[in-house]
């Protein structure tokens, strides 16, 4: 079973904003970060692709990327290796976070696609109120 990633996309104003990061990168996406998972191995257990860094966007998980490797990067940082593409997934709830964490398949959304009721994202102040409450 494959082991996703989590991470706030920070600085989005909007999910067309999010999306639009992508749009022009290529092949493949490079974030930068501090230290390689210690996880690593399970994350490409399955192969490059099996899992995924799930985007949160106001207090809830909306999109993925398939992660594609992990690459050394200058000053002793990471390069996590993303596929330049968000697969929209149906809204749950999560927490902000710094960084990055980890996150079981079985906790992972559903993908978004057909005739799939995805149902709307919440309202950033409601999703945060329903998170401080303990209730998601």
């Amino acid at each position: 079973m494959p082991l996703h990633l989590t991470k706030v996309a920070y600085g989005a104003q909007s999910l067309e904003e999010l999306h639009g990061w992508f749009a022009e990168r290529g092949d493949e996406a490079r974030l930068t970060t501090r230290y390689l998972p210690k996880r690593h191995a399970e994350i490409l257990d399955d192969g490059p692709g099996s899992s995924s860094l799930f985007w949160i966007y106001k207090h809830q998980l909306v999109a993925r990327s398939p992660i594609l490797r992990f690459e050394e990067a200058e000053g002793g940082r990471t390069h996590i290796v993303i596929a330049p593409r968000l697969i929209s997934v149906l809204p749950i709830p999560r927490r902000a976070h710094q960084g990055w964490r980890y996150m079981e398949a079985k906790d992972a959304p559903q993908d978004l696609g057909g005739d799939a009721d995805g149902g709307e994202v919440l309202p950033g102040k409601l999703a945060s109120e329903l998170a401080r409450l303990g209730l998601v």
